[in-house]
């Protein structure tokens, strides 16, 4: 049993010792620059179109809280105003985030 403990034991340790001998690098840094390239050409044309399709949505949902407000269904308008603003927001703030992730000025 003492054997059979201690070659598990030397086993293991003999493993531990050429595990980084055998392992690798891990391939990132090159791919990030190259994500952050595509940013930099990529980003002001997207920022255009994501703040266009939050235009669109935002008067598409401001008219739907106002037809909700007009026809009486006053239940959930702050909840939906919130929800409205606070995507709003969102849009603002990862742009900002982005912006600030890439570098980009």
């Amino acid at each position: 049993m003492v054997n059979v403990c201690r070659s598990i034991v030397l086993f293991y340790a003999i493993s531990c010792l050429y595990l980084p001998l055998t392992s690798q690098g891990q391939p990132g840094i090159n791919e990030f620059y190259n994500a952050s390239r595509e940013m930099h050409r990529w980003y002001f044309s997207l920022s255009d179109l994501v703040l266009v399709i939050g235009a669109i949505s935002g008067i598409l949902g401001g008219l739907r809280i106002y037809t909700n407000w007009q026809s009486g269904r006053q239940h959930h308008i702050d909840a939906q105003v919130m929800g409205w603003f606070f995507s709003c927001l969102f849009l603002t703030l990862i742009s900002v985030y982005l912006r600030a992730l890439y570098g980009i000025s």
